[in-house]
């Protein structure tokens, strides 16, 4: 599907920087969606339920259920992420297990007697997406004691000129993959190639002081890339490190109308809080035209299936219909790389094919979401009236209304509570990886969703966070927080330890 009449204008028109009202129209077409309008009685509803609460003796109607009617008791194991969206109906279920299946399996490099399974590489970060996202959970950077960064991925680009502005989208960064590294560094190759390069991850630890004569220990990390396999890195290359993302609830995020989350952006702080949500526009293989960004931790990619296709592409080294490249992330440069056996032939266009590609998509799409625990506790409410008090939601939006869709009741009109606004967010330059990405500069990341994030212990077997994972706990992810969020972390650390304390226990219980 490609643009209306009216986007084209809209492309024309944001060429010469009129971005506020070309972008958003440009980004309002959702063409992976069967969406059926709301009618003004249902969102004037939508609007009183997703008001902000006024009395925190009590929860809210339905917030014990993060997803709606996709959301699922808790188990008690490290399974808590691996359980289906329950309103999946009996050929659904199947979809999820065979996604599932593929989700796990390993790939082995070509030439293989196994044709379903052949076509690893010939550069991989990893040989299936479960080990990246294992359990379904947060990824972490390597312990002291492993030799790789598995479920860790460092992403890299150079500048490049004005040549390489993407049609439609104002404000695009110039970047570009290095021209020998492409777009990411792998880390493992298969038999008679070199790996990129190997990463080692150094802290160095500091104190913040907080009220009631409480400290805390933050870690800086500083990274060593080297054994570079194919020559050195382009001198102005820009590294970004980041650990793979929890994968519950996708597909209802997917399924969050744009004209709402486009609602909450005020990239010019018109309101004058501080915080300026900007939405990050972006180009979709899929349907040849600029999209909103929502996948990715600077909301790189438009759809489930496009973040599913790169993944397969650049950490596994795997062709797909939307990313045909059967060498994966070679570039030019490698030239042994390029001219490896690969998976792909006239019999096998691709080595996971368009159905195999959207059943792992929909298996990503429908990881059901856990229940609250404690949420009605009252040190939980305390915790909840303190995040608020200390402009958290600002950002980290607690609930919407996903759109009403056709032939799809496992997403379609749910109140969900991701807690997040979906924007690109300036968070100071503690956290800046400085290297932009489409709309995205060095300082920005999209605001991650909190549901679940009190399970990433019994899920991962360890409580690393943010994008590089070096915070070891909520207090120290909050603490790094600057930029637009500095005066809300300031806040935190200067309410009531006892306050404090059940700010935390707010976030665990999510």
């Amino acid at each position: 599907m490609r643009a209306s009449s009216h986007n084209k204008v809209c492309l024309a028109l944001s060429l010469t920087g009129m971005w506020s009202s070309c972008a958003f129209a440009i980004s309002m077409e959702e063409p992976h969606l069967n969406i059926v309008p709301r009618t003004a009685a249902e969102q004037a509803r939508i609007n009183a339920v997703l008001s902000p609460p006024t009395d925190f003796s009590k929860p809210q109607p339905f917030e014990d259920r993060p997803a709606g009617a996709a959301t699922v008791r808790v188990r008690k194991d490290e399974k808590a992420f691996s359980l289906a969206t329950p309103t999946l109906d009996q050929e659904q279920d199947l979809d999820f297990v065979v996604g599932f299946a593929l989700f796990k399996k390993l790939w082995v490099s070509s030439p293989s007697s196994n044709l379903a399974s052949d076509g690893l590489g010939p550069l991989f970060n990893a040989r299936s997406c479960l080990r990246c996202h294992v359990n379904n959970g947060r990824g972490h950077p390597p312990e002291p004691h492993e030799d790789n960064t598995t479920s860790m991925v460092f992403r890299v680009s150079v500048p490049a000129d004005d040549a390489s502005a993407m049609a439609g989208i104002a404000d695009y960064l110039h970047a570009k993959p290095d021209p020998v590294y492409g777009k990411q560094l792998q880390d493992f190759a298969i038999q008679g190639h070199r790996a990129e390069a190997k990463i080692d991850i150094k802290y160095e630890e500091f104190d913040v002081a907080l009220s009631d004569g409480e400290v805390a220990t933050l870690r800086r990390p500083t990274y060593d890339i080297n054994n570079f396999g194919y020559g050195p890195l382009h001198a102005e290359a820009m590294i970004s490190p980041r650990v793979a993302p929890q994968m519950i609830g996708l597909g209802l995020l997917e399924a969050i109308p744009a004209r709402d989350i486009l609602a909450n952006a005020d990239p010019d702080d018109l309101d004058d809080d501080g915080v300026s949500g900007r939405p990050n526009i972006v180009w979709s293989r899929e349907f040849s035209q600029p999209m909103l960004g929502r996948f990715g931790l600077k909301a790189g990619l438009a759809t489930m299936r496009e973040q599913t296709a790169d993944a397969f592409s650049g950490d596994i080294g795997i062709s797909s219909p939307l990313i045909p490249a059967g060498y994966g992330e070679c570039t030019s440069n490698q030239r042994e790389c390029r001219n490896a056996i690969h998976g792909d032939s006239d019999a096998r266009l691709f080595e996971i094919d368009a159905p195999a590609l959207d059943l792992v998509s929909f298996y990503s799409s429908n990881i059901a979401v856990p229940g609250r625990r404690g949420f009605d506790t009252s040190e939980v409410l305390r915790g909840k009236e303190m995040f608020y008090a200390a402009g958290c939601n600002s950002c980290h939006t607690p609930s919407f209304v996903t759109h009403r869709l056709k032939n799809e009741p496992e997403r379609s009109f749910q109140l969900i509570w991701p807690y997040t606004d979906m924007l690109l967010h300036d968070m100071g330059e503690g956290l800046a990886d400085n290297r932009p990405e489409v709309r995205a500069t060095g300082r920005e990341w999209r605001t991650p969703p909190l549901w679940g994030i009190g399970l990433t212990q019994r899920v991962s077997g360890h409580t690393y966070l943010l994008h590089d994972g070096r915070a070891r706990s909520l207090l120290e992810a909050i603490l790094w927080h600057g930029g637009e969020a500095l005066s809300h972390r300031n806040r935190v650390i200067e309410m009531p330890a006892e306050d404090r304390a059940a700010l935390i226990k707010f976030l665990e219980s999510l």
